[in-house]
C-alpha cells in the first residue's frame, strides 16, 4: 500500500509578523487507473489504501457488478512501478463494461462523475427497494455519529485534508470507516468493503459522510441499498430530490444536537 501522507516544508506566517519554517503533513493524492480485463476503464484521483474496496464499490455503483460473486480477481499490474494501475477480472458470464462507459479523462478527487442525466434515468438502475426498509433510529443516535466518525479518522488528525465515510448500524455502532481526498472515493471504499464481504444490500444501515451530501453520494447509497444517508453539511437540491424519489432518509447539517431531516422523516424518532 502506498503512503497516505507526506511531509513537506512550509513557511508559516501570522498577521503579527511572526515567521517560522517547519514541516507539515499533507494527504497524498495519486491517480488510480482502473482496468477491466486489461482494458482501461477510468482514472480516478484518490488517496492510496483500500484500493480493492474502492474499485469494487465503484464498479457496483456503475452497475458493472452486483455482488462479490461477480468478481473473479483484482490485481495490481506488474508492468508499472507504482501500485497505481489495478486490473479487474470479472467472473464468467458477467458482461464487460460497454465501450461507451470507458472514460478517457481523469475523475478528480473533488467530485465524481455519476454519468446519469436525471433522476428518471436512475429509476431503472435500482437493485434494491430502499423505500421498503423498516429501519428506525432515534435523533440521539444520529447526533452521536459525527463524533464517532471523527474519532475514527486517523489520517485526518495529521493532515486535516481527508474526507471520511462511515457505515453504522441502527444503534450507532461503527461497522467500517474509510478516508480519502475524494468524498465519493471514501463512499466507494465503504461500499466496496461491504460488497467484498457479501453484505449487500446494506439494509438497516446508516451512511455518515464528513462533508456535504451530493447527488452522486445519494445515488451510491441508494445503489447499495442503504436507507439512511447523513451528512455534517448541506445536501444539494438534486440529492434531496433523488432521496425522496427513492424512499431514502436524508439528514443534513448534523452537528451537535440539531439536524435537518430533508426526506424520510418517518424513520427518525424523538
Amino acid at each position: 500500500m502506498g503512503r497516505i501522507t507526506v511531509r513537506r516544508p512550509i513557511l508559516r506566517l501570522s498577521t503579527g509578523g511572526t515567521r517560522a519554517r517547519r514541516p507539515d503533513t499533507l494527504a497524498v493524492e495519486e491517480p488510480l487507473e482502473i482496468r477491466v480485463a486489461g482494458r482501461p476503464l477510468t482514472v480516478t484521483m484518490r488517496t492510496p489504501g483500500h484500493d480493492f474496496d474502492l474499485v469494487a464499490g465503484f464498479l457496483a455503483a456503475e452497475g458493472v457488478i452486483a455482488d462479490a460473486a461477480d468478481l473473479a480477481a483484482m490485481r495490481y499490474c506488474a508492468d508499472t512501478e507504482e501500485q497505481n494501475v489495478l486490473d479487474v477480472a470479472l467472473a464468467p458470464g458477467v458482461p464487460e463494461p460497454d465501450a461507451s462507459m470507458t472514460r478517457a479523462f481523469t475523475t478528480t478527487s473533488a467530485c465524481g462523475v455519476c454519468g446519469k442525466a436525471s433522476i428518471e434515468a436512475l429509476r431503472a438502475d435500482r437493485p434494491y427497494d430502499v423505500a421498503a426498509d423498516p429501519v428506525r433510529l432515534t435523533a440521539a443516535t444520529l447526533a452521536a455519529l459525527p463524533d464517532r466518525l471523527r474519532a475514527a479518522q486517523r489520517a485526518f488528525d495529521r493532515t486535516g485534508g481527508l474526507h471520511a465515510a462511515g457505515l453504522f448500524d441502527a444503534a450507532g455502532g461503527l461497522l467500517a470507516v474509510r478516508e480519502d481526498v475524494g468524498r465519493h472515493n471514501a463512499v466507494d471504499k465503504v461500499i466496496g468493503w461491504a460488497l467484498r464481504r457479501a453484505e449487500l444490500p446494506l439494509a438497516g444501515r446508516v451512511l455518515m459522510v464528513s462533508g456535504r451530501a451530493s447527488f452522486e453520494l445519494t445515488q451510491k447509497a441508494m445503489t447499495a441499498g442503504i436507507p439512511v444517508l447523513a451528512a455534517v453539511s448541506a445536501p444539494s437540491s438534486l440529492a434531496a430530490d433523488l432521496a425522496e424519489d427513492a424512499g431514502m432518509t436524508l439528514v443534513g447539517f448534523l452537528r451537535g444536537e440539531t439536524m435537518n431531516v430533508y426526506t424520510g422523516a418517518g424513520r427518525v424518532t424523538a
